[in-house]
């Protein structure tokens, strides 16, 4: 339980100019956790002190980021199971007041549209064709070719309200999508690019595929919903001169997908020169690294 009386006073002391004095207050405020921020927002709205304000901002970010890396942490010890989970942790790096129920709204509105296009006997491409008429036509999604490196591609509420996002982003809200559906597709961390792969070794293999390792053909939400073949990801990594690794064919992890959600961002804030953002979106990287090591 905080003590409200030594919470007051300590904020009536974050306007000393001794640098040294604010770092002991700013660390004693940051370990009191959440359930401060609205006090301290309180105070930031009744004052007109431009550094009380400023050290405020630092003091409530340091506490919401020290919240995403603790989230992040426990997600993963956890066993990574559930996808969405791990990508909302991330997106409460920019977005601390995400409402969570809001993107499962949207998910699940989604799933219902294509939940009504969906015959019980379809086969995996007839479903697949199904998927891309809601995903890429009713609900309009399309890759955001325009402003491909911008950080927004990478946070899921603003892919659900733009409809526009990234390879990644694409993949990560189709293939939960699909999911819900229980249509397996999973990500797979194709260099330089990625796709999903349609998994089920129960089904027949279609004209001019190979079934390899339960991967019937892959799909590219980033171009329509195109379906391929393994040649075309060979023909793909050959024109990378890059060696067909078994990791290039396969679904990934999720705790793959969401690194691959946070170089993107790392690389998109480095080009803006937003290096703060990058030292602490490496700090949440280093997480998932060293966790998979």
């Amino acid at each position: 339980m905080i003590d409200r009386n030594e919470l007051i006073s300590l904020v009536k002391l974050l306007d000393d100019p001794d640098k040294e004095v604010f770092e002991h207050i700013k660390n004693k405020l940051v370990s009191f956790g959440p359930e401060i921020i609205v006090y301290l927002e309180e105070v930031w709205q009744q004052s007109l002190d431009v550094m009380l304000q400023e050290r405020i901002e630092d003091i409530v970010h340091k506490i919401q980021f020290d919240e995403v890396k603790k989230e992040l942490n426990l997600w993963i010890l956890g066993g990574a199971f559930d996808l969405l989970t791990g990508v909302l942790v991330i997106n409460k790096y920019q977005y601390p007041d995400l409402d969570d129920q809001k993107i499962l709204n949207q998910l699940d509105d989604i799933k219902r549209d294509a939940w009504l296009q969906l015959g019980y006997d379809m086969s995996p491409l007839e479903k697949v064709k199904a998927l891309n008429h809601v995903f890429f036509h009713v609900h309009g999604f399309s890759g955001n070719t325009v402003s491909h490196q911008d950080p927004q591609n990478s946070y899921i509420n603003l892919v659900l309200e733009s409809k526009k996002g990234n390879q990644i982003s694409l993949a990560i809200i189709y293939s939960l999508v699909a999911q819900k559906l229980d249509i397996p597709i999973y990500g797979v961390n194709l260099p330089q690019h990625f796709i999903l792969a349609y998994v089920d070794e129960k089904e027949k293999v279609l004209p001019g595929f190979e079934i390899i390792d339960g991967v019937i053909f892959y799909i590219n939400p980033f171009n329509k919903g195109f379906i391929f073949g393994r040649k075309d990801v060979d023909f793909f990594l050959k024109q990378l001169k890059l060696n067909q690794r078994v990791e290039y064919y396969q679904p990934c992890s999720n705790i793959d997908i969401v690194k691959r959600i946070l170089r993107n961002l790392i690389s998109s804030y480095n080009k803006l020169g937003y290096l703060d953002k990058v030292e602490e979106l490496e700090e949440l990287l280093q997480i998932t690294e060293s966790h998979s090591e």
